[in-house]
């Protein structure tokens, strides 16, 4: 009663935000989407809270504004990780989208459900109605696919799937080797088994990214029921007792009250939300004492299992084939002019053209690696291209078995938390690491590669020996950006279990996280759209429960 006797009383000094019947935390991937679902009852009254702005700059629209996007602070919060010792105790950079949209718009626009075997998992964990065939018809909900209905794709939905609208000589004759090593191609990798090599399906609409505020939020803006308002910054979920009654944001120095009579839904992201829900008093007890946080709710997996795709960009120089690399003034200028005129070409490249999924070794019953090929090179993100042609071939492990966190540094939500993926901490990743460092190799020393005189970059040839191989993949091992699982759901026997299986905080009513926080498992691929399918199921079971 005293917990909230003071937050009665601090609740006093704030403005008011306004009564709303649902307030959404964050206008990223889920946030567009549930604002779109859940104003749709022009009776119900939903706020948006975005802390970032909206997408007014040009690259957040031209496809390959990638490259000037992430590690640009106007797109991305720019977040870095603590060291990480399976990375030999490098600190790399972790984009998460500072905007409506959030990360699709700037992430690299893969349309990727993932496999049967990843949602079925997460039905065999217990978590009933989350298995492959529960989840299609969400998937399909909000589909908009270019080349119409099928048995497993669907048209008319806002989120629009096109084919990819570039082609590389140089990505043809990846594509042939890979079938010289085994990898075949595909038409498409969202069938619920996407082993083989295709060209990714991208979230584009002729030649234009295709984000979530884009396909969901922006159309249905004029809503009178509906409010946006960006750059806001929420320090906590307001809470009577164990009950969720609004949050607590800051704006232009000021602070406000915006009281919910429904329900507050965290859709900041896998960093953002177990951040509030600590900053809110609910996590371990001992991390937020240490921060004076006084205890709400001891719910120690918030802001654990965090999982992440770790790749490893190799890099090869080629000769006599032509990559963005070399592609010059007059060649950047060509790139524009088809772009103008025809909304093709290299600026509607997303970050990976082509992809490849297959096994690391025989051990795995489905593919748990993934390629991603680019014809350009750079040594990280928001750096300038090589001044030489190469290509990167960019391999993740799709299944990791290490175990990351995020915890909050501090009581204020303007500091970043601590973020550790702790990458390559078990010996099976490492193992996936090493054999995906001589799959790559395999990949590039097939013949149909061997007319461009590969020559390794990175690492480079001195690396050979499995000791060689280990220090290599802590040294160019990098994020792919698909961190997830941080609020788990979970069963009720499970202590590390955030949120059950309606997506609602546990010991905590009025509260749901619906966003990449909640997969209990990492997807076997790129997550955004997983992400919106997730998004979709909770909208669902939110207005369900409203019943």
């Amino acid at each position: 009663m005293a917990l909230v006797a003071q937050q009665n009383q601090k609740s006093a000094a704030y403005k008011s935000g306004g009564q709303f019947d649902y307030i959404i935390v964050g206008g990223g991937t889920a946030g567009s989407l549930l604002a779109n679902r859940l104003s749709a009852n022009p009776a119900t009254r939903v706020l948006l809270l975005e802390a970032g702005g909206k997408d007014d700059w040009i690259w957040f629209h031209i496809p390959i504004g990638y490259l000037f996007a992430i590690g640009n602070p106007r797109a991305d919060w720019c977040y870095k990780t603590e060291p990480v010792p399976g990375l030999n105790n490098r600190s790399i950079g972790y984009a998460r989208g500072k905007v409506i949209g959030g990360c699709t718009a700037i992430n690299a626009m893969v349309y990727m459900r993932g496999q049967v075997q990843d949602y079925d998992t997460w039905r065999q964990m217990g978590l009933t109605g989350w298995g492959w065939d529960d989840v299609l018809p969400y998937f399909l909900k909000h589909e908009d696919h270019e080349q119409g209905k099928s048995a497993l794709h669907n048209a008319g939905g806002e989120w629009r799937v096109e084919n990819a609208r570039v082609r590389w000589p140089l990505i043809e004759s990846v594509a042939a080797a890979g079938a010289e090593i085994g990898i075949p191609r595909v038409a498409d990798f969202n069938l619920g088994n996407n082993e083989g090599s295709g060209y990714f399906q991208v979230n584009q609409r002729r030649g234009r990214r295709w984000s979530a505020a884009t396909g969901f939020l922006k159309p249905v803006l004029h809503r009178p029921n509906l409010e946006l308002r960006t750059q806001v910054h929420v320090e906590r979920v307001q809470l009577e007792g164990r009950k969720a009654t609004g949050v607590v944001y800051s704006k232009d120095g000021e602070t406000f009250l915006a009281e919910a009579r429904g329900e507050v839904i965290l859709a900041a992201g896998a960093i953002g939300s177990p951040q509030l829900l600590q900053l809110s008093g609910i996590g371990a007890a001992a991390l937020l004492r240490e921060h004076g946080i006084d205890l709400v709710h001891d719910l120690p997996g918030v802001g654990e299992n965090l999982q992440d795709h770790l790749q490893l960009r190799l890099i090869y120089k080629v000769n006599g084939v032509k990559t963005i690399n070399d592609a010059g003034w007059f060649g950047r200028a060509l790139m524009g002019a088809d772009y103008m005129l025809r909304r093709r070409g290299a600026l509607t490249m997303a970050p990976s053209t082509f992809g490849m999924f297959t096994r690391s070794s025989d051990e795995h019953a489905t593919p748990n690696v993934e390629f991603h090929i680019q014809p350009l090179s750079l040594d990280k993100f928001g750096d300038p291209l090589h001044p030489f042609p190469a290509f990167t071939a960019s391999i993740c492990n799709l299944r990791p078995t290490s175990r990351g966190h995020v915890r909050i540094k501090s009581a204020s939500a303007r500091d970043a938390p601590a973020i550790q993926p702790n990458y390559l901490a078990t010996e099976a990743d490492m193992q996936v690491a090493i054999d995906s460092l001589k799959l790559t190799r395999r990949l590039v020393q097939a013949p149909s590669l061997a007319k461009y005189r590969p020559e390794e970059y990175l690492p480079g040839a001195e690396v050979r020996t499995e000791d060689d191989m280990r220090v290599a993949a802590g040294q160019i091992g990098a994020t792919i950006f698909h961190p997830v699982s941080t609020a788990k759901m979970g069963i009720d026997s499970d202590p590390m279990a955030v949120l059950d299986g309606r997506l609602r905080v546990r010991g905590i009513e009025g509260l749901r996280v619906i966003d990449a926080s909640a997969m209990p498992l990492i997807t076997s691929g790129n997550t955004a759209s997983p992400t919106l399918m997730i998004a979709e199921k909770g909208a669902e079971m939110i207005l369900q429960d409203a019943r």
